[in-house]
């Protein structure tokens, strides 16, 4: 089939992990660290955030490696003090209220559509994925399992999908494939774990979950999140197109991939458009100020029932697997559809996403008086841009001065 290359996948999620690890630091270092992984309180207690500098996060961004990303923005809003802006090659235009691929950013859409039915008794969390899907291949996995990675699911690698190489997803970066297509690749693989015993990020899961609402509602996932997320929130640059649909209308930037020439040089390949095959995974488009916007109704309890709500904010006590390398200090840092990281007294809760020319998060304070929206613009897929998101990170929660 023609499909996007395994390693190619695996790589662009590799730098969300990259950015983890690198987040992962001694105490008193001005990085920010994962915490143990412990069920946190769904109430929020007041931030104790240094104040807002601008200067520093113009400093930051004019960081911007040239070689690495050609692109880069920053948004910082909430009750602490705001804060927007930019930095580009010269005569790239940026359009911090543009629209990018969000890559992994949509794990909590599809999170929160799972939680609101389960929040109206037509899902049960505890429940085998089985009882929805007869025939997904591993029973013992339950539907809260998929939604904090606990669930052990192989990652489907023994499917070669081509090179990983920036060369190869310039030549098919319009293939498509379904999710039942992405799901096979794990036919005949043994599960990673005994389902809840560890944590190990992997996209596979929320490819399950989407199929899952699906199920029950008899809609298409995509309406279900336009109906449920989208529309009630007016979330006007925000979607989740069909596979076959590479377009990206009013791009906050213009992507694009380094390929390498025979003789040694290299030249650009725009990737704007490109298959947003990740579907319900990794395939959303949006802006900064929607995924603010939608953050915030988030945190605010606007779109789930308590119950619900505070699975939001709820770490699995449980280690990492041992593969695992997205949460490095070996323990689980992602809860039921976040990721949770603190420093200095200071906790964040928020998501990482990828997509080949495009990396991007957003993160937020419980009470929301600081909430952070980067994306940046790599030109490899090596996860080069780590150290650069790094410094906007630390410098927009006032960690840089520290330590």
């Amino acid at each position: 089939m023609n499909a996007h290359t395994n390693r190619t996948r695996w790589a662009v999620l590799a730098a969300a992990g990259a950015l983890a690890a690198a987040l992962t630091v001694g105490a008193g270092s001005p990085a920010l660290a994962t915490t143990p992984s412990v069920a946190a309180s769904a109430a929020a207690s007041p931030s104790a955030l240094p104040p807002l500098d601008p200067a520093a996060l113009r400093g930051a961004l004019a960081q911007r490696p040239a070689a690495d990303v050609s692109a880069a923005f920053l948004r910082v809003t909430g009750s602490a003090g705001s804060f927007e802006g930019a930095s580009a090659e010269s005569g790239m235009r940026v359009d911090p209220h543009g629209r990018f691929r969000i890559g992994s950013i949509s794990k909590v859409f599809t999170t929160t559509v799972v939680l609101q039915l389960a929040g109206e008794g037509r899902i049960d969390l505890d429940g085998a994925v089985r009882q929805y899907l007869p025939d997904f291949p591993y029973a013992s996995v339950t539907v809260g399992q998929l939604l904090n990675h606990t669930s052990g699911l192989p990652g489907g690698s023994n499917v070669p999908w081509g090179d990983g190489t920036t060369g190869w997803f310039a030549e098919h970066r319009f293939d498509s494939f379904t999710p039942e297509e992405v799901l096979a690749t794990m036919a005949g693989q043994p599960l990673g774990f005994t389902p809840g015993s560890a944590q190990q990020y992997n996209g596979m899961n929320t490819f399950v979950a989407g199929l899952i609402v699906e199920k029950v509602t008899g809609h298409r996932y995509a309406d279900e999140l336009r109906d449920r997320i989208v529309r009630p929130l007016g979330l006007h640059d925000t979607s989740l197109p069909d596979a076959d649909d590479p377009r990206l209308r009013h791009p906050a930037t213009r992507p694009y991939l380094a390929v390498p020439d025979a003789d040694g040089g290299s030249h650009r390949v725009d990737v704007t458009e490109q298959s947003p095959w990740p579907w319900a995974e990794g395939g959303m488009i949006s802006s900064a100020p929607d995924l603010e916007r939608f953050m915030t109704a988030l945190f605010r309890g606007r779109l789930l029932p308590p119950a619900q709500q505070e699975l939001l904010f709820t770490v699995p006590a449980v280690s990492m697997a041992g593969h695992g390398s997205h949460c490095p200090d070996g323990t689980a840092c992602m809860s039921t559809g976040l990721e949770r990281l603190t420093a200095g007294g200071i906790v964040v809760w928020g998501k990482t996403g990828s997509r080949p020319g495009s990396t991007s998060g957003v993160f937020a304070t419980r009470d929301l008086a600081r909430e952070v929206v980067y994306s940046v613009d790599p030109t490899a897929l090596n996860g080069a841009e780590t150290p650069y998101l790094l410094g906007l990170l630390t410098t927009a929660y006032g960690l840089g001065s520290k330590g």
